[in-house]
């Protein structure tokens, strides 16, 4: 189902734009919790409201797509309660030169995700990779690990607008978003592929390390 709305108030109500098909109950619990998780980390483009462009259901995630006030399109993936699993920069807003909204000349284009899955070294329990992000862009590390050990990530970034989050196996949050000004220690309580995405949410390409550790 595809759908294109308006949220405008700090409740998420959604005002229709033309004639939509109604959302069942799931879908528009789902397009209600991408908005709220907009309006808390999108910074003052996502609190100041936009558009829902799309939403599309399924009985596992209803994928919704949605542009803050500021041009820049987010990608969310949600529950049927509401929960968000994911939300992610699409692409980011232009600058009305035909550029994404403060991008630096090396930019390298549009926001892009890529996956990367983390290995230890025999006889080791940690590791540390470096990347470089251009704005909006993520890269999503893949660590298995199981319910019971201790996590340890710690983000250093060469510039202030570099944050993180940790996804569970199922999809659900471990930590929500941070600043990689801060370090992330806890106990996990599932087994599986755990995702740690490191987004660069600032104007300007970013390089950082990242360090992992399981006990």
């Amino acid at each position: 189902m595809t759908r294109i709305s308006s949220f405008l108030t700090a409740s998420a109500v959604i005002a229709v734009i033309g004639v939509l098909e109604p959302a069942v109950a799931g879908e528009q619990d789902a397009i209600d919790g991408c908005i709220d998780k907009l309006r808390a980390v999108g910074g003052p483009e996502g609190k100041a409201g936009g558009k829902v462009l799309s939403s599309e259901f399924s009985e596992a995630a209803t994928l919704v797509m949605l542009r803050d006030a500021g041009g820049t399109v987010w990608r969310c993936l949600a529950y049927s309660d509401g929960a968000v699993g994911e939300l992610s920069v699409s692409q980011a807003a232009d600058d009305g030169g035909g550029a994404m909204a403060g991008a630096a000349s090396d930019s390298g284009g549009e926001p892009t995700t890529t996956t990367e899955r983390v290995q230890f070294d025999r006889g080791t329990t940690g590791a540390e990779l470096t990347g470089t992000l251009t704005p909006g862009s993520s890269t999503r590390y893949v660590l298995g690990a199981k319910n019971g050990q201790d996590l340890y990530i710690r983000v250093a970034a060469k510039g202030p607008d570099i944050d993180y989050q940790i996804f569970n196996p199922d999809n659900s949050f471990l930590l929500d978003q941070m600043t990689s000004k801060r370090e992330y220690r806890g106990q996990l309580w599932q087994s599986g592929d755990h995702v740690i995405e490191v987004i660069n949410r600032g104007n300007s390409t970013t390089s950082y390390n990242v360090i992992f550790s399981i006990d």
